[in-house]
């Protein structure tokens, strides 16, 4: 027990965050508003720092969660580090778990954001900027990402500069099965820049699902494309673990049952149509395996796989795609792939960058296909 108490003593620690800049901690003495808006489970948290947006307006981060994860506060430390960034956070919840079939989750998707984006347009401390929008997707929720940008020009939605599809999965094998239905991915502006990133733990079903992604993004050229894998590292205490739910991280400041709608104005016109009756189907459901991992994504703690992987990663590519630069260019910013020292100054394992290779298919002109990845 004594030599444990030693060895635990000695143990090297992660880094620290950094005070600001690319995954830093921002303006720490911000106060960020918390809003619910829209009613009942249709609704859409807003979070931004208090007080007026630049002249230019905010930047809009559209975060879409992961499959059952439904609370904001499962990706509270994120949220925080972009609304201290400067960012407005847009978080649809755009299901109501064991009630909701993943085929509906993109219509209600994107009508919760336009809803929200119509709302604070004119507001002066949202402000949203639509010329600088990027979307968050995180397992389930990145194919949905991908299909809001398919179809944003076509349904009203301002265009993404940049997809993040962080650690995907949940993409639908055929009409018939769990999951999100990816619609003609196309149809992404060319000019959007998309990343996939994943860990180095449960790989395959990541990995298949990102490379997916990418490939069927066809429209997209592949110096517009990134994927990047975060490694876990057990060189000191605590181990950093690149798992599915890495890129969740709580923080109850940002739970959504305190987060509670403005008052309705006492003229605001009531609803004249009933909703349609409630039929359930079995997609509905959880499953047990994405029980546990809603569970792990619920219990995420943040560490520096989140600041200096998944939000440097998601930051840096942010201000490339608003800049208008390509792939190329943030592949070779040294700053990507560092991700600091131990306390006792050995390196944490670096990211690993790459540019996704064209399939055979795509060379000869014809589309790709490929397997689903894992049901999330």
């Amino acid at each position: 027990m004594t030599l444990a108490g030693l060895v635990s003593v000695q143990a090297a620690t992660p880094p620290a965050q950094p005070a600001d800049g690319a995954g830093g901690a921002g303006d720490r003495k911000a106060t960020i508003t918390k809003r619910l808006l829209g009613r009942g489970t249709a609704s859409t948290y807003a979070f931004y720092a208090a007080g007026a947006a630049p002249e230019a307006g905010r930047p809009v981060a559209i975060v879409l969660h992961g499959w059952g994860a439904v609370n904001p506060q499962s990706y509270g430390g994120w949220i925080d580090h972009l609304a201290r960034q400067g960012w407005l956070v847009l978080f649809p919840r755009f299901q109501e778990v064991n009630r909701t079939r993943p085929a509906d989750a993109p219509a209600i998707a994107e009508g919760l954001v336009k809803a929200a984006l119509a709302e604070l347009a004119t507001e002066s401390e949202a402000k949203p900027d639509l010329g600088r929008v990027a979307m968050i997707g995180h397992l389930a929720g990145a194919p949905l990402a991908m299909d809001l940008a398919a179809a944003a020009k076509a349904q009203g939605l301002p265009v993404p500069k940049l997809i993040f599809a962080a650690t995907p999965g949940g993409i639908a094998s055929g009409p018939k099965s769990r999951g999100i239905a990816l619609t003609d991915l196309a149809a992404i502006d060319p000019s959007t820049l998309l990343v996939a990133m994943v860990g180095d733990k449960d790989t395959r079903a990541a990995d298949l699902a990102a490379k997916r992604l990418l490939r069927e993004a066809s429209g997209v050229p592949l110096d517009r494309k990134l994927f990047v894998r975060v490694l876990s590292d057990d060189h000191g205490f605590p181990a950093l673990t690149a798992t599915l739910a890495a890129p969740a991280g709580v923080d109850s400041a940002y739970d959504g049952g305190n987060i509670k709608p403005a008052p309705e104005p006492k003229d605001a016109p009531k609803e004249s149509t009933k909703p349609p009756p409630f039929r359930w189907s079995a997609d509905m459901a959880l499953t047990g395996e994405q029980q546990t991992l809603v569970s792990q994504i619920n219990l995420a703690r943040v560490d520096a796989l989140d600041y200096l992987g998944f939000w440097k990663t998601f930051d840096l590519a942010a201000a490339a795609a608003f800049a208008g630069s390509d792939a190329t260019a943030l592949k070779n910013n040294p700053r990507l792939a560092d991700m600091e020292r131990w306390s006792d100054g050995w390196p944490v394992k670096r990211l690993a960058v790459e540019t996704p290779r064209p399939t055979p298919a795509a060379q000869a002109g014809t589309p790709a296909s490929a397997p689903a990845g894992r049901k999330r």
